[in-house]
């Protein structure tokens, strides 16, 4: 089902990608690959514009609502462009009982922005974020939802943002 190119605003290779998501549901419920659709055009786009939902909509036959809905659910959707490395960190409960609260403060000062805001140079963007499954490696933080680091100490932290600043 790709798109015609003229209404594209995502490449081919994106609704491919989107359309392999779509083969593992039933015809008649394309809106079950909304969150696959929407994590494929962001990887794309870097975050997802209202354009960008609506397209994701129409190419899945849903309302654009029920995909904004969808968006603004999870945190992991970016919903203005963030910096080039998302950092988000566990602020739960159990992280915080194992020395998150410190993690975040530390990378608060280490990066001189708070939570929501990017660095000025483009590079990180710092986020809180809720349980991530791995309260036993607290603290914990994703990299562009897709790395998990865990027992994320100073040291580790700083080992962390010089191997992304490279």
């Amino acid at each position: 089902m790709i798109a015609r190119e003229q209404d594209m605003l995502l490449s081919q290779d994106a609704y491919k990608k989107i359309d392999r998501e779509l083969a593992k549901f039933p015809a008649d419920q394309k809106q079950s690959a909304v969150m696959a659709a929407l994590a494929i055009a962001q990887d794309e786009k870097g975050w997802l514009s209202a354009e960008v939902m609506k397209d994701v909509a129409d190419y899945l036959d849903m309302p654009a609502i029920a995909v904004q809905e969808v968006a603004t659910f999870y945190t992991m959707y970016n919903l203005k462009p963030v910096g080039r490395h998302k950092l988000t960190i566990c602020t739960n409960l159990p992280c915080q009982l194992n020395h998150g609260d410190r993690a975040a403060a530390y990378l608060k000062q280490k990066l001189g922005i708070d939570f929501n805001e990017t660095t000025p140079d483009g590079l990180f963007t710092l986020k809180e974020g809720e349980c991530m499954g791995a309260c036993g490696d607290s603290p914990v933080l994703l990299v562009n939802n897709k790395r998990m680091c865990s027992f994320m100490s100073n040291e580790k932290i700083d080992a962390l943002i010089e191997e992304l600043k490279k």
